[in-house]
């Protein structure tokens, strides 16, 4: 089994789409920026990791943890790996997920 990091690349947030629609107050992500790590062993989501982030990874993240990867035909130069954003609509988050040693 190996080893999964997770990377905070960049955190969206689309004024455009927030002011006409969500709540007032509604800003970038309050959970995540870019710069953190996380790791996992494919299953567990790690500590301080949003629950909806790790929703729409944890496949991946447990497919790169049993070996695999080479997603969607080869859309990432390093197989093991594959960029992955949460379902926020207004602020989404990008992870890029990679196996490690």
């Amino acid at each position: 089994m190996k080893k999964v990091r997770i990377t905070v690349l960049k955190c969206s947030f689309f004024p455009e789409l927030a002011e006409p629609y969500a709540v007032s107050g509604v800003g970038p992500c309050p959970v995540h920026a870019p710069g953190q790590v996380y790791y996992t062993n494919g299953w567990q989501k790690p500590e301080g990791l949003c629950d909806n982030a790790w929703k729409a990874m944890m496949e991946y993240c447990m497919t790169l943890a049993q070996g695999g990867g080479n997603f969607y035909d080869g859309w990432m130069k390093n197989k093991e790996s594959a960029m992955i954003s949460c379902n926020d609509g207004f602020r989404p988050v990008s992870f890029l997920i990679e196996t490690v040693e």
